[in-house]
């Protein structure tokens, strides 16, 4: 399948996630990326500049204000690029009819769970960024748009700055690292995420069926630790050598809080979009074929 003829706007098109979203095919769709040059998600004004002059009949907002521990330290802006853009963006589209498919995160969550969190589970951020990025969901169910918003977890690329890129560099220049051990979540390659979109958004848009709106929660399946991802990387990547060490989050603090457990139940998603939902192994070995294709 492929989308029908429309206007498609991706915000955030140099990010991991964006950059994978503008490589997929969309067929008939009228495709234009924005990246954060072309488009400063704190500017709402040029916000809602760019869409009035765009007239999309969908937006993918890839774009979001991520740097967790600095937003402790700048409120005002991870509120205005995560909550307040998004807000501007489902009011202008709200206007015309039009979709916003929107990324959120496991941030939203306190992470005291004993189970995969679930789309209807009560939602209690930490620190800055989870709290921005849960107004930007009300704001958005508030404005009255029609959306999808798509909740994932600890995102990675082949591309980009991210986690895996970080063991990689560090690898390099270590025998051991430290790494913690008693955080749990799911590791989500993002021309995955952006795979799975594109199929939630065909689906979506051949079906009037209102069960298809609302919050998802989309990434890849299974569960690990941050020591336990970190461990792959390294024997997939040929680093063997490297000892990865398991350390406490009190071993390793940071300005703000993470959710010691943020794994997401994307049970529905799977259901509601007749999805494949592949496990975060079989990513990171999608990741490391690309890696190694941009080599050669």
């Amino acid at each position: 399948m492929s989308l029908p003829p429309l206007r498609l706007l991706i915000t955030g098109c140099n990010g991991q996630v964006g950059n994978a979203l503008a490589a997929l095919d969309w067929g008939e769709a009228r495709v234009a990326g924005l990246a954060r040059s072309d488009l400063d998600l704190a500017d709402l004004d040029a916000v809602r500049g760019v869409l009035r002059r765009e007239r999309p009949d969908v937006v993918i907002n890839a774009a979001a204000y991520t740097a967790v521990d600095r937003a402790e330290s700048e409120p005002e802006l991870a509120f205005r690029i995560n909550a307040g853009a998004p807000g501007v963006m489902a009011e202008e589209l709200a206007r015309r009819g039009a979709l916003l498919v929107h990324y959120s995160t496991d941030y939203v969550f306190d992470g005291h769970a004993s189970r995969p969190y679930r789309e209807t589970d009560p939602t209690a951020p930490t620190g800055v960024y989870g709290a921005s990025k849960l107004a930007g969901e009300n704001a958005i169910g508030n404005a009255g748009c029609d959306h999808l918003i798509l909740r994932t977890s600890w995102v990675y690329s082949h591309r980009g700055a991210n986690f895996l890129l970080t063991m990689l560099r560090l690898a390099a220049e270590r025998d051991a690292l430290d790494v913690v051990a008693d955080q749990h979540g799911t590791p989500t390659y993002a021309p995955d995420l952006a795979s799975m979109t594109h199929r939630v958004l065909e689906r979506l848009l051949r079906s009037r069926s209102e069960a298809m709106r609302g919050i998802f929660h989309l990434g890849n399946a299974g569960e690990t630790t941050w020591h336990g991802f970190a461990t792959e990387i390294m024997r997939r990547s040929g680093n063997g050598h490297v000892v990865v060490r398991a350390i406490e989050t009190a071993d390793y603090p940071t300005p703000a809080r993470r959710p010691p457990y943020s794994v997401l139940d994307k049970g529905r998603a799977r259901d509601v979009f007749d999805l494949e939902i592949p496990d975060w192994r079989d990513g990171l070995d999608r990741c490391f074929a690309r890696r190694a294709r941009d080599v050669a």
